[in-house]
């Protein structure tokens, strides 16, 4: 087993990317910590993992409540005495996502959960690793991050390139010291999150998209490397390109 008894944070564990990440590292040996905001979700990939002979606790929280990511990560620390990866994956999309129609509070609530999210977490974990010397986070992004549009909204592509300057700072700020950070930036993949845009992608449409098995997969590559490599950037890209004509014209009639 290629985690056993490493104890892995995982945010936006309920479901997609986060429920199959936990799911293989858990399979590899890892205690794994999943994090999110509905308690019935995390509940359920819970169950999995233990009925898989796994080992898996919960937290219930939003990764931009910054007390409650500090008071989640002593917790963890009191009860398993250290944290040695964490997966940023926790983070949403607006319903609206042109420039004029997205509001205010869309666009607070999307900066939170991809961007601030992902600082307060890191921040919460990073000294109990420097106290070890070893650790590994993990950050995902978006090929919305580097190719911006109004599929993913302004808001979204702005925090995901925001998580690829974060990975980079990080591994500057955190050099030498055993700590190292890998960011992840997938194309279009099929996870539930689709669902939530102005004009969801058909069946079809999503069989050719990059998948959650394969990000996942991802995932575990970077956290079972020798502590001694990184990965510091790792883009996925699905093989064919859809053609999104369409849900242009669409869109723009919007």
């Amino acid at each position: 087993m290629k985690l056993k008894d490493q104890v892995c944070i995982i945010t936006g564990g309920g479901s997609g990317i986060g429920r199959d990440a936990a799911l293989k590292m858990a399979h590899e040996g890892a205690k794994v910590v999943i994090i999110g905001r509905t308690e019935s979700k995390l509940d359920a990939v819970k169950a999995e993992v233990d009925a898989a002979g796994g080992t898996a606790v919960s937290w219930t929280l939003d990764v931009s409540d910054y007390e409650a990511v500090q008071q989640m990560a002593n917790d963890v620390l009191d009860n398993f005495g250290k944290i040695d990866v964490l997966v940023n994956n926790a983070g949403h999309s607006s319903h609206n996502r042109r420039l004029l129609n997205t509001t205010p509070e869309e666009t607070r609530s999307v900066i939170d959960s991809n961007l601030i999210g992902t600082f307060f977490c890191t921040q919460a974990v990073v000294p109990a690793m420097l106290k070890a010397k070893s650790g590994t986070i993990i950050n995902i992004s978006s090929l919305a991050a580097v190719t911006p549009g109004p599929f993913s909204g302004f808001a979204y592509g702005a925090a995901k390139a925001g998580v690829i300057n974060f990975t980079e700072f990080l591994n500057n700020d955190l050099r030498n010291s055993g700590i190292r950070a890998s960011v992840i930036i997938p194309g279009e993949v099929a996870t539930p999150i689709l669902d939530k845009r102005p004009i969801p992608p058909d069946g079809d449409a999503r069989t050719i998209m990059v998948g959650v098995a394969e990000t996942s997969e991802a995932i575990l590559l970077i956290a079972t490397l020798p502590q001694r490599s990184n990965i510091p950037e790792l883009v996925i890209r699905p093989t064919m390109h859809r053609d999104m004509a369409g849900e242009v014209v669409e869109l723009d009639d919007r």
